[in-house]
């Protein structure tokens, strides 16, 4: 029980609890009334809330499927600058930005399912990583324009950013930043299942 009381364990709980918050499911249900876990993807990132919303309510779907993207990035970068106004040195920091990921993609409200989680991986990433950052935001968001389909443009931005980080910052422990892109990778081999068969769609 002790271990409960380390302010380092604290905080650890608060990053899993905090990024496993399915705000793309509750947006969706709350909103427009549906369950995003049951139609689409399955998935309840930004992606699928647009596209599942979009069939009923085109405009709410577009404001949907931005505040889900926000929020899944702010709850990353939150809890990761909030260990950074705290003083937790910054292998602490390191971990709770793991943390978020994880509670994002294997939620404790969702029976361990969870999202993708790039949002809250390049929130977490923002704070961070900032320089490597922004050169993966202008990867994807060049991709996103051209290829249109969003696992594989977000695929092409992570790859950037950990090529980027290892280039910019190679005295660093490199293993959160890979150890993040695994989980991200691992989550989206659905999507590249999808993609080999032909079947994952362009986001219109």
């Amino acid at each position: 029980m002790e271990l409960l009381f380390n302010p380092n364990v604290q905080f650890y709980l608060v990053a899993y609890l905090l990024g496993g918050i399915p705000f793309g499911l509750l947006l969706a249900k709350f909103f427009a009334g549906v369950n995003i876990k049951e139609s689409g993807s399955g998935s309840i990132g930004a992606t699928n809330v647009l596209r599942v919303v979009k069939e009923t309510n085109p405009a709410l779907a577009k404001k949907l499927g931005a505040a889900t993207l926000a929020l899944d990035a702010l709850k990353g970068i939150a809890v990761v600058l909030a260990a950074k106004y705290m003083g937790f040195d910054e292998s602490v920091q390191w971990m709770v930005a793991v943390l978020a990921v994880v509670g994002h993609c294997f939620s404790p409200y969702m029976w361990f399912e969870g999202g993708k989680g790039v949002a809250t991986g390049m929130g977490v990433m923002a704070v961070m990583l900032p320089v490597p950052t922004a050169i993966a935001l202008v990867v994807w968001a060049v991709a996103a324009k051209t290829i249109r389909i969003s696992s594989l443009s977000s695929m092409l931005g992570l790859a950037a950013l950990v090529v980027a980080s290892f280039v910019m910052y190679p005295t660093i422990f490199h293993a959160p930043v890979v150890f993040i892109a695994f989980i991200l990778f691992y989550k989206h081999i659905p999507n590249f299942i999808r993609l080999f068969q032909g079947e994952e769609k362009q986001v219109a």
